[in-house]
């Protein structure tokens, strides 16, 4: 959803008539954005598609794209530029564009327990790439989740419980552009950089929106930033696995 219309709001990118879910998961995504000083940013897309194309090219400089292309991609990225309203959705930016990639698994993980509860079901685990449970595995036992370590797959990291919330987590070694892995999937929206600063970043939160907003956005923030966050987040907390293990 990263079209140009031309209409009675001007040469700006307009959704008219959103669904309703649409607007919610921006709603959230703006929310999180707020929260987290714009470090999570549903509009980094115009990012993704620079390096894309510049890493498909033969011969592509390691160091990534030129600065100006940088700067100019940059200049289409910013959260406080996407308007959402009852009516319609808009770019205030010519040649923005929207990810819902850090949020929207745990938006329909949510979607899809409220769906579950509705119908009376009080145990289950749902488990749509991001995990929530509801209430516990039985009387016996909650629910039991691992964290992989991606540099060892095969040794989980730690064991969780999980009773009545989510879990998501976050890692830079699922996608890279480049051969040398300098640059990911992940960007800072400030910097157009992966600063590829932990191995892997799980977070538990009563709601899977949640996890999964902010595990992105942990995975970019250094740890006294991330603990500035969940101050003001007392349900919500933070597994970080660094880089030297």
């Amino acid at each position: 959803f990263g079209k140009e219309h031309l209409g009675a709001a001007g040469c700006r990118g307009v959704l008219a008539a959103p669904p309703p879910e649409m607007r919610q998961i921006l709603d959230a995504a703006l929310h999180f954005a707020s929260l987290t000083g714009g470090v999570f940013d549903p509009t980094v897309q115009p990012l993704w598609h620079l390096y894309r194309a510049h890493f498909t090219r033969p011969g592509a400089d390691p160091a990534g794209p030129p600065p100006a292309a940088v700067a100019e991609a940059l200049d289409r990225v910013g959260h406080r530029h996407l308007r959402v309203g009852p009516d319609a959705i808009l770019f205030a930016r010519r040649g923005m564009a929207v990810t819902l990639n850090g949020i929207a698994q745990g938006y329909i993980t949510d979607r899809v327990v409220d769906l579950l509860r509705a119908e009376g079901i009080a145990h289950t685990l749902v488990d749509l790439g991001e995990a929530r449970a509801l209430g516990t595995h039985s009387a016996a036992r909650p629910w039991r989740v691992a964290l992989e370590d991606p540099a060892a797959p095969e040794h989980p990291w730690k064991t969780l419980d999980l009773v009545d919330r989510a879990l998501a987590s976050s890692g830079d070694d699922g996608f890279v552009f480049d051969a040398a892995g300098r640059f990911t999937h992940l960007f800072d929206p400030r910097t157009a950089l992966s600063p590829r600063l932990y191995r892997a970043v799980s977070v538990l939160a009563p709601e899977a929106t949640t996890a999964d907003a902010l595990s992105t956005a942990f995975a970019l923030m250094p740890e006294d930033m991330i603990a500035s966050t969940l101050r003001d987040l007392p349900m919500v907390e933070a597994q970080l696995l660094r880089r030297d293990g």
